[in-house]
């Protein structure tokens, strides 16, 4: 039978009969403040018959969307076979489920396998995306990750040699050749090496980094160093989990500016200024 996506990212299982089936929602959580989860986060919480969440990762704030009768499972100590129960009582019950993830689902969510699994029993399934971690720690520091002429794109990546294998091609050193902004998930118990991959990938020892323990939690700490300091920050703090290092340029760079918001750049919505725009072309050239 044929699967159906509709405009809201939901997919219907495989007898088209999501409403009858019932439905498995992902929820992203934010990075841990449970004021940073979207409106269509919270309203899928309080809609759920059931709700899993890890206490190890998601802050329990997020709870109080919760309804007062909705089952509430901690999945923190379950592997995935101790959740799919929960998934095929939706579909055989006509069930709404929730699965509240840390961050956005897409990142290290390990949701597609779920997702493939809610298919096959039935369930309806859909995402809903919520703030990573990354863009919240740049937020707390008020730096802009694209900062223009310094760096345009944004590696999210984690070092190798963990539970999970890294495909070939995907070392933090051959990313660090880029020089851009990069967010490391996943990699502060092993500080040293992931140090010296960075350095190896050519960022210079004076690059700025920033290291953030819970960012958005009650109990966050933000530090910020220079990649010749990673490592010895990090030992210094005894981070080894829930931490995210930014590293790149861009964090400690100022006094571009966009050409988007110039007077001499013109859009659909509005038009250059003539001297203004002789002045950009000037400076595209130089």
């Amino acid at each position: 039978m044929r699967e159906a996506v509709n405009g809201g990212g939901a997919r219907e299982g495989r007898s088209g009969e999501s409403g009858k089936n019932g439905k498995v929602v992902f929820v992203g959580a934010g990075p841990g403040a449970a004021d940073l989860l979207t409106i269509r986060a919270a309203r899928a919480i309080e809609a759920a018959d059931v709700v899993i969440w890890a206490a190890s990762l998601v802050h329990p704030d997020v709870l109080e969307h919760a309804r007062a009768d909705a089952e509430i499972v901690d999945s923190a100590k379950l592997p995935m076979e101790g959740v799919l129960p929960y998934y095929q009582r939706a579909a055989r019950d006509g069930l709404t489920v929730v699965r509240v993830h840390s961050g956005d689902p897409a990142l290290w969510g390990a949701v597609q396998e779920q997702v493939d699994r809610c298919a096959e029993l039935g369930a309806a399934t859909e995402i809903v995306p919520g703030v990573s971690s990354f863009s919240a720690v740049a937020a707390l520091v008020q730096r802009e990750l694209t900062v223009p002429e310094v760096a345009q794109s944004v590696i999210l990546t984690r070092l190798g040699g963990g539970k999970t294998p890294m495909p070939e091609g995907e070392e933090v050193r051959a990313f660090a050749r880029h020089g851009t902004t990069m967010a490391l998930f996943l990699s502060a118990a092993r500080s040293g090496p992931l140090q010296q991959e960075l350095l190896e990938g050519g960022y210079p020892p004076e690059t700025p980094c920033v290291v953030a323990y819970q960012a958005t939690w009650p109990d966050e700490l933000l530090v910020r160093c220079t990649l010749g300091e990673l490592e010895a920050t990090v030992k210094e703090h005894r981070l080894w989990k829930h931490t995210l290092v930014l590293v790149g340029p861009a964090l400690s760079a100022g006094g571009t500016r966009s050409h988007l918001y110039h007077p001499g750049h013109f859009h659909g919505h509005r038009r250059a200024e003539p001297g203004a725009r002789q002045e950009l072309r000037r400076a595209r050239r130089a």
